[in-house]
C-alpha cells in the first residue's frame, strides 16, 4: 500500500498563515492597537508598532499602561487560541475554508489577568511572546513577556487564567 504524499511545504505555510491572519484580524481590538503576529513554526511573536496615540504620559514619552496591558492580554489570548487552532489544523479537525469564511473557533475568556510593569515602555515598537503553562478542556494558564530593544530586558510581563471555549463549536 502506497503512503500518501505529504503536502508541499509552501502549501502548509500558506494554510497556517491564512489561519493566523483570519484569527488575528477577526478581533477589532487587535486592529485598534495595530498588533500583528510573526509566525515561525508554532511560535508567535506579537508586534505592536509605536504610535503617538499609545503615549500615556507626554512628559515622559511613556506608553500608556492600558495599551501595554491590552497588548499583553491580546498576545495571551491569540497565543492560546493559536495553540488550539494549530493542533486542530494539523490533525485535520478544522478546514482552512471554514476559517477564511469567518467560522473561527470561539476565543478563550479571561478569568483574571495580572500585569507587572517592570519599566517604562519607550516610544518604539514593542514585542511579546506568550507561553501556555497549562491548557486543558476548561481552563488555561498563560505567561506573557514583553520587550522593546533587547529580549532579555523586559518592560512588562503578565500571567493570565482563561476559560476555554467548548471544543468543536464555532
Amino acid at each position: 500500500m502506497a503512503m500518501k504524499r505529504p503536502e508541499p511545504v509552501q502549501v502548509v505555510k500558506q494554510r497556517r498563515d491564512a489561519a493566523l491572519s483570519a484569527l488575528v484580524h477577526g478581533v477589532p481590538y487587535v486592529q485598534f492597537l495595530g498588533i500583528e503576529f510573526d509566525r515561525r513554526g508554532d511560535e508567535l511573536t506579537a508586534v505592536m508598532p509605536f504610535d503617538e496615540g499609545l503615549i500615556g504620559n507626554p512628559m515622559l514619552q511613556a506608553l500608556h499602561g492600558g495599551a501595554i496591558a491590552g497588548f499583553l492580554e491580546v498576545t495571551a489570548v491569540i497565543g492560546l487560541a493559536w495553540s488550539v487552532l494549530w493542533e486542530e489544523l494539523e490533525n485535520g479537525e478544522m478546514n482552512l475554508e471554514d476559517i477564511t469564511a469567518g467560522q473561527m473557533p470561539r476565543l478563550p475568556k479571561t478569568i483574571d489577568f495580572n500585569v507587572d510593569y517592570l519599566r517604562s515602555g519607550l516610544p518604539r515598537d514593542s514585542y511579546a511572546r506568550a507561553r501556555v503553562n497549562r491548557s486543558g478542556r476548561r481552563y488555561a494558564s498563560v505567561h506573557v513577556e514583553a520587550w522593546q530593544d533587547q529580549r532579555a530586558r523586559l518592560f512588562a510581563q503578565a500571567t493570565g487564567h482563561f476559560l476555554m471555549p467548548p471544543r468543536g463549536n464555532g
